[in-house]
Formats: C-alpha cells, sequence, structure tokens
C-alpha cells in the first residue's frame, strides 16, 4: 500500500508541476500586462507539435529542437503577440473585453492554424523532454517560482512590474518604459507555456484541440493564487495533482460511482468551478463590454440578400443538405450570444454547454431515457428541452450578479467545462444515444425547411429581446451597468433574463443540431467550440442578428472542406484585430469608405464658404448645433420664482400619481407621501452614517438632511468624503454603520434602481449616458424604468432641455460633453424624481452651460424637488444652493447659508 501510495504521489508531482509551471506563466503575463492570457493553452500545443515537427519528422536532435522551440520559438511568439495585438489596444485604451476577445482570438488562431498545417488527428509519438520521474520537473518549477520571485521582489525590474500593475499611466509619466515590461512578461509566459506544452505531450493526447483545453483548465490555480502569489500558486498545483492521483485509488459503488470517478479524473475543473464561483473576483481591471459608438444600422437590403442566401440550397442542392442543414442550427445558437452579450453586455463562454444540453435532453427525451418521462416525439422531445435547459441559465446568470469582465469570463467557461466534463463525457449519460428527426421531415429537405422555421422563431424572440422596452433596458446595461441601475432599470433581474433566454436559444439550436445531424456528438459542443462561436460573433457585430447568421455561414461552410481549421483561423485573424474595429468588419468598411469619399470631395475656397454661410437659411444653420434654446435666453439674468414657475417640468405636473404606500409593485414601491407633515415630497435623511476602507474611516457619523424644495450642497477637499456620502445616498454603498431614511422609510440597504423607482435619481461624475442608444431613447429609458406612464413626460423633457430637435434622433456617442450633460440630466428627470443627487454636475461645461444649468435647477427646486450638489465650483455653489455643508476628514464641520459658510471657508 505505501509502495502504491509513492507511486500515485510520484505521478501526482508530475501532472502538479505541469499545472504549476501554466500557474507561473500565467501569473508573471497577468501581474505585467494585466491580461489573463487565454491563449496559453494554444501557445503550448503549438510548440509542442513544432518541437515534435522537429525531432520526429525532421530528425533534430532533442537538445537542439528544445532550445530552438522554447528558447527562441516560444519567446519570439510572446513578444509578437504584446507588440501586434495587445500593445496596440493598450495605447488605443480598450477595454477589458476587448482585449478579453483579442486573446480568445490568438487562442482561435492558433487552434484553427495548428489543424490547417498538422491536421485535427492525434500524435502519439511527441518526443520527452524530461524522464517520467517527476523530480526533474519539480525541480524546474522551483527553480522558476524562486528565480521569478526573487526578480520581482529585489531587482529594478521587479520594481518597475509592480509599478506598471499598479498604474500604468502613472509608471510612464515616472519614467518607465512599460512596453519593455509588457514584453518582457509575455515573453517569460509564452516560455512556461512552451515548457508546459514539451512536458505535457508524451503523455496526453496531442491534438490541436485536446491539449489546449487541458492546460486552460489549470487555469484554477492562477485564479487560486489571486494572479498575484506564485508560491500559492505552485502550491495549490501540486496538491491537486496530488490529489487528483490518489483519488484514483478509490472504487465506490452503487449510483454514486460515475460521478465519484469523473470527479476524480478530473479535479482540476473542480478546482477551476470552485475558484471562478466561489472565490472573490480577481483583478480590479474588470469592465463589461461596452459598445464605444452608436450600433451600425444594416445595411440596406441586406435582409433580403440573407434570405435569398438561405432560400437557395432548397432550389440548386437537391436532396442531400448534410451540411446545409447545420446552418440554421447554428445561427440559433448564435443568436443566444447576440441576446446575452451583444445586447446585454455580458461575457458568455459557456453557450456550447447550453447547446449540447438541448441536444443531450432532447434524445434522452426522445428515446424515452430521461428519468420520469415518457418516450416522447422529436418536436414535443424539442420543446421540453428547451424549457428544461432555459432555467440553468442561471449557472451562469447567477454568478453574473456580482461578476463582469475577466471574472464572469471565467466563471461561465468553468460552467461550460463543468457540463463538458461531468455530462457529455460520461457514458452514463451519452452512450448508445441515437436521435432521429421529427416524423414527416426525415429528409434533408424537409427538415431544413423546419430549421428555417425555427430560425424565424428565433429571430423574432431575438428582436423582441432587442427592441422595445426591455431591449432599451439591456442597452442600458450593457452600455453603462451603474447609470442604467441609477436610471432604474433592475440590473440583477435583467442579466437573470438574459442568461435564461440565452440558454433557451441555444438549447434549442442545440436541439436542431442534434437532429439534423441525427446523432449526439459531445465533440460538437466541448468548450473549445465556445470560444469559437463566441469570437466569431463579437468580431462579426455582437449586437447584429444578420452577423450571427453571417457567422453561422462562415464556420459551417470553411470547415465542410478537406481541411479543417480554416473557420478557426479566419474568426482568429479578425478577433485579434477586434482593437482596430470594435463595431465589426462592416463599420470597418463603412469607416474606410467614409473616409475615401471624404478624400475625394470637392471642397470650396474661402470665398466659396462665404457665399454658402450668407445663402444656408438661419434655421438650417441653427440644426447643426442645437443651442440651448429657451434655456440659455435668460441665463445672464437672475431667475426669480416666477420664471421658475413658467418653466414646463418634464415629468412631475402631469406625471401619473406614484402608488399609495404597501401598492409599490415589484420595485419596493415608487412611494407615495409617507409622512403628511412633510408635504407632497418626503425628506432624505443621513444619520450617523460610517463607511470604511479597510482601517481608512471614509465617514465618521455623519448626519445630514436634504429637504424639499432646497438646492443642498456639499464642499470639502479631495478626500473629504464627499463621494462616499454621496454613494451612501444614491444606493451604490452600503455603509457600514447608521441609516439612510427616505420619509419613514429604511433605505439603508435598498440597491439603486430601488430608491430610483422611489423617486431618488442621481446624475454621475463622470458621465453615464448610454452611447449606443439615441437622445430621445436615453431619456425614455429613465422615464421607463421610473415607471413614469404619461407619453408626454418624455417629450416635456427633451424640450426643457433644449434637446427636441434634430439632436433627439443621434446616437449618444460623439456628442459634446455639454449635451451629454444635458441627456443624463433629463434621463434622470424624465423618471420623475422626488430627489435629485448630482455629482459635479458642471463638469466641462463652459460658462453659458453653467448658467442655464442652475437657471433649469433653480426651476426644479422652485417646483418642490429636494437637490443634492456636490460640487468643486465655489460660484456655482453660492448662486445655487440654499444650504452648504463643508466636509472634511468624514466629517461636516460647518453648515448654514453660503454667503455664510463659504466666506468662513474662504478666510
Amino acid at each position: 500500500m505505501s509502495s502504491l501510495t509513492y507511486d500515485l504521489t510520484l505521478a501526482g508531482l508530475s501532472v502538479g508541476s505541469a499545472a504549476a509551471l501554466t500557474g507561473i506563466g500565467l501569473v508573471v503575463t497577468y501581474r505585467a500586462t494585466g491580461v489573463l492570457n487565454f491563449a496559453h493553452g494554444a501557445i503550448a500545443m503549438v510548440c509542442a507539435y513544432v518541437l515534435r515537427q522537429c525531432v520526429v519528422e525532421w530528425g533534430w536532435p532533442l537538445w537542439l529542437a528544445a532550445t530552438v522551440t522554447l528558447v527562441f520559438l516560444a519567446p519570439a511568439l510572446g513578444v509578437a503577440l504584446e507588440r501586434f495585438v495587445f500593445r496596440p489596444l493598450a495605447v488605443l485604451g480598450g477595454d477589458p473585453a476587448q482585449t478579453l476577445v483579442a486573446s480568445i482570438g490568438v487562442f482561435v488562431l492558433l487552434v484553427g492554424g495548428a489543424a490547417l498545417v498538422w491536421g485535427q488527428g492525434a500524435r502519439d509519438d511527441a518526443p520527452e523532454l524530461v524522464s517520467e520521474d517527476p523530480w526533474g520537473q519539480l525541480a524546474v518549477v522551483l527553480v522558476l517560482a524562486v528565480g521569478v520571485g526573487s526578480v520581482i521582489r529585489w531587482t529594478r525590474f521587479g520594481r518597475e512590474l509592480r509599478a506598471v500593475v499598479d498604474d500604468r499611466r502613472l509608471a510612464v509619466l515616472g519614467g518607465i518604459d512599460a512596453d519593455r515590461v509588457a514584453a518582457a512578461g509575455w515573453a517569460f509566459g509564452a516560455f512556461t507555456a512552451g515548457l508546459t506544452g514539451a512536458l505535457l505531450a508524451p503523455y496526453v493526447r496531442l491534438d490541436p484541440y485536446g491539449l489546449p483545453l487541458l492546460v486552460m483548465e489549470v487555469v484554477a490555480v492562477a485564479v487560486a493564487a489571486r494572479m498575484r502569489n506564485l508560491p500559492v500558486a505552485v502550491l495549490v498545483a501540486l496538491g491537486i495533482g496530488v490529489a487528483q492521483s490518489q483519488l484514483t485509488r478509490l472504487h465506490p459503488s452503487g449510483w454514486g460511482e460515475p460521478l465519484l470517478q469523473a470527479v476524480g479524473a478530473n479535479l482540476f475543473v473542480v478546482a477551476l468551478l470552485v475558484a471562478a464561483l466561489v472565490l472573490p473576483r480577481i483583478g480590479t481591471r474588470d469592465g463589461l463590454p461596452r459598445t464605444a459608438t452608436a450600433r451600425v444600422p444594416t445595411p440596406p437590403g441586406a435582409w433580403i440578400v440573407a434570405v435569398v442566401l438561405f432560400l437557395l440550397p432548397l432550389g440548386f442542392a437537391g436532396s442531400d443538405l448534410h451540411t446545409s442543414v447545420q446552418v440554421p442550427a447554428l445561427g440559433v445558437v448564435l443568436l443566444s450570444l447576440v441576446v446575452v452579450t451583444g445586447r446585454g453586455g455580458q461575457i458568455s463562454l459557456g453557450q456550447a454547454a447550453y447547446a449540447g444540453l438541448g441536444a443531450l435532453f432532447t434524445a434522452l427525451l426522445a428515446a424515452g431515457r430521461f428519468p420520469g418521462l415518457p418516450r416522447l416525439p422529436e418536436l414535443a422531445a424539442l420543446a421540453l428541452a428547451v424549457v428544461l435547459v432555459a432555467p440553468l441559465g442561471l449557472l451562469t446568470g447567477w454568478p453574473a450578479i456580482s461578476r463582469q469582465g475577466l471574472a464572469l469570463a471565467l466563471a461561465t467557461f468553468a460552467v461550460g467545462v463543468g457540463v463538458s466534463r461531468f455530462v457529455f463525457a460520461q457514458p452514463y449519460a451519452t452512450s448508445g444515444l441515437a436521435l432521429d428527426r421529427p416524423a414527416g421531415f426525415d429528409g434533408d429537405r424537409a427538415y431544413y425547411v423546419l430549421e428555417l422555421a425555427l430560425l424565424a422563431g428565433a429571430l423574432v424572440a431575438t428582436r423582441a429581446l432587442r427592441r422595445g422596452r426591455t431591449g432599451r433596458a439591456l442597452a442600458a446595461m450593457r452600455d453603462h451597468e451603474s447609470g442604467a441601475s441609477a436610471a432604474g432599470v433592475q440590473v440583477p433581474s435583467l442579466k437573470l433574463l438574459a442568461f435564461v433566454s440565452g440558454a433557451a436559444l441555444a438549447a434549442l439550436g442545440g436541439g436542431m443540431l442534434g437532429m439534423g445531424l441525427r446523432a449526439f456528438d459531445p465533440g460538437a459542443y466541448d468548450p473549445v467550440r465556445g470560444l469559437l462561436w463566441f469570437a466569431a460573433v463579437v468580431v462579426l457585430g455582437a449586437d447584429s442578428t444578420l452577423g450571427a447568421l453571417l457567422a453561422a455561414a462562415l464556420l459551417v461552410g470553411l470547415d465542410s472542406g478537406a481541411r479543417g481549421g480554416v473557420a478557426a483561423a479566419l474568426i482568429g485573424v479578425l478577433a485579434v484585430l477586434v482593437g482596430r474595429f470594435p463595431g465589426g468588419p462592416y463599420e470597418a468598411l463603412r469607416t474606410a469608405a467614409g473616409r475615401l469619399r471624404l478624400r475625394r470631395r470637392a471642397s470650396l475656397t474661402t470665398v466659396g464658404e462665404r457665399a454658402r454661410a450668407h445663402l444656408r437659411p438661419t434655421e438650417q444653420r441653427a440644426a447643426l448645433r442645437p443651442a440651448l434654446a429657451g434655456v440659455t435666453a435668460t441665463a445672464g439674468r437672475e431667475p426669480n420664482a416666477r420664471t421658475a414657475s413658467q418653466e414646463p417640468r418634464p415629468a412631475l405636473a402631469a406625471a401619473e400619481p406614484r402608488p399609495a404606500p404597501g401598492h409599490e409593485g415589484d420595485a419596493g414601491g415608487a412611494g407615495g407621501n409617507t409622512d403628511p407633515a412633510e408635504g407632497p415630497v418626503p425628506t432624505l435623511k443621513a444619520h450617523a452614517l460610517q463607511a470604511r476602507y479597510g482601517n481608512f474611516t471614509a465617514l465618521d457619523d455623519v448626519d445630514l438632511t436634504i429637504r424639499p424644495g432646497q438646492v443642498t450642497a456639499i464642499v470639502g477637499p479631495n478626500g473629504a468624503g464627499k463621494s462616499t456620502l454621496f454613494h451612501c445616498l444614491a444606493g451604490t454603498l452600503s455603509p457600514s454603520h447608521g441609516q439612510v431614511r427616505f420619509g419613514n422609510r429604511d433605505i439603508t440597504r435598498r440597491p439603486a434602481h430601488a430608491r430610483t423607482r422611489l423617486g431618488i435619481a442621481r446624475t454621475f461624475q463622470q458621465l453615464a449616458v448610454f452611447p449606443s442608444l439615441t437622445v430621445a431613447e436615453n431619456v425614455r429609458v429613465g422615464a421607463e424604468q421610473g415607471r413614469v406612464h404619461d407619453p408626454a413626460a418624455v417629450e416635456r423633457t427633451l424640450r426643457l432641455l433644449a434637446l427636441d430637435g434634430p439632436v433627439r434622433t443621434l446616437p449618444a456617442a460623439g456628442l459634446p460633453t455639454g449635451t451629454l450633460r444635458r441627456v443624463e440630466l433629463a434621463r434622470a428627470l424624465a423618471g420623475n424624481p422626488r430627489v435629485l443627487l448630482l455629482d459635479e454636475p458642471a463638469a466641462g461645461l463652459d460658462s453659458a452651460e453653467v448658467a442655464a444649468m442652475a437657471r433649469i435647477l433653480k426651476a426644479l427646486a422652485a417646483d418642490g424637488t429636494a437637490l443634492l450638489v456636490v460640487e468643486h465650483d465655489l460660484d456655482l455653489v453660492a448662486d445655487l444652493a440654499d444650504v452648504v455643508h463643508v466636509m472634511t476628514a468624514g466629517r461636516i464641520i460647518a453648515s448654514g447659508p453660503p454667503d455664510h459658510v463659504l466666506d468662513e471657508v474662504g478666510t
């Protein structure tokens, strides 16, 4: 027994050493660049193939092949990736989603390229770089870990590395060559990837898909180390490797035997699930995939062309449509990504799992093997499979509530890998399954017609989730999650809706694909496919249903030839260039065509320009740059009560009355007059608020009252606690002690969207508009989520803020800062707020715009709204505020009228 334990420990150390190498490489790359290298496994696979090519095919000595592969090729590949893929993204300020897509694109490109060059078959003759004895591998791991740790801790390069990690821009300003640091990190990460591939290839399946996925599974060790701690990564890797090896001694009996054996053989997958779903999120650079520009409209006639192309196989392909029947099915699967990622802005790398579950459940139901249910006809089985899989979307939807960006990508990928390993790869679930087509649709032509009908239904469902109130809410959540929550969007519920709807669509497409192939093939739904599908949808236009159909046609058509991997290589090339055209290839072509037209356009001379200016009607000139009509007209005069009362009120006057207390609806209520003594608007109060960040006290027993009909201002130096107090009132931060009350309601723990629906609206210091929506749609989101049902409320708000001209139809992306400030304020006002919280409302505005803004805010206060303004412009505060509070060191040190308080501050 002791001999068996020793042998299993040695085997576990061998596996753990390879995993530790992966962890070291991922940690170093992340610390140098902030990028979790999803292509690490693909680099390992390519290096393993190159090493085998040199030794087995070309007959090189092992030492020479290893030197060329590991010392020269692998680091050069890492430097090339940093220089040509990730550095442009960093220079252009690409968000983390674009970096993630580029990383996945490199993975897909290398996998597709390897399939093209070496074929898709497995190889079992990879040379052994180190003997099976794990001590040599373990020594390599320990030497690397100690060496890297020493460099990071004791050398100048290590100090530069830590500085770049903390703040790249500040490090550059301090004279550090951040590009050199990043290139060194990528080179070392690629070296460890190549070494991992060379060590693993002789003992595992060497093919373009298996080895990369195996290496990606052990990313758990880097996540467990919080992407920072090398000793923890090494210890976790060795511990999991030994534990997985020792579990092979267990031979349980009974119903749990298959599951326990699967867990024992896939302990790294279990660790990945735990690390991604249970541990707190990693990194500080997470972010949602945001659309930086307005959504690119579909070219005229594109849908007609698409319909004709999808109908062509019925007329020209005869009765054999074996390849064509896969296109509509895959198109439905990719539409699920349009809903989740394109419209909802959520990174989802696990859609292949839901597609596979749809196919599996359909096969089990049609065969009568689903527990507790009789055998069903194929169409009924498909429909029930969709119903059963849809709630499983919570597997990825629930983690999405508290995660985003990289953390969400890891969670969804972990779910996809877990389903693949513990369901699809288990014989007890999939052995002997056959899947027939529905009665009457057995032939390829008839089944293709059925698929087109189901695809049309999926398109209608997708359009319903991309249009109207739900579509605008999803787009708002995608563009700016905090801004959407401040507008009243129930972000957690909306995320769950997106993932559940996406799971249902993926299950429908997966079932269609299984019936089209007449079998359940686990390989068709492996996690690598999920990465390919995600990259394809993103690069061809994530929010475009037409782009999803094009992606399906490309993926099926290009891989239907003799050489597999063409589609993956093409999608990979497009994905690594995602930073150049985030809106997809069509946007890039449209931009290029526009530049060509501008270059060829005839230009007028100076005299011609003057003549055109005199000939153009005044109304047309004014329409080009919307003025603050009606608002700036009296900006230079001191507004009085009469002026304020004449100002049209966007929603307060004509909005439907809010529900009475106790009838608030699903958002916790809109809040009626909860305290008759307070009048129509309850008072917002903070009592004894305390907030801490670690050992730092940001708020120390702060009391504040924001009264109806008054403008309350908070001033103070940076770090005084103003923003923390603001966030506690707005619901984006929970205080460690104290209460926030609205009338007689305790709202201390209520989230931001619930407070918005109570009537507490806010704006942001950094603009929180939704760039892919038009100005009018931005404002409509505020009205819809604020439960204002008067259709004229939006129009009155647009008119009040001088946004009712041509600018109303323009996308918010690219508008001037002054216009965007008015858009944000209009969105807040459209929800008929009782309390308005304004964070630096004058930031980025010129003097005329500030004066106009002040006039509007005074009119709102005169109409009974309670306003809180956090502002650094003391002149604006003096002109606007009724009460001023001065903060410093987390406390309010002075309060009173602005002329008295500000004079004391000035002295």
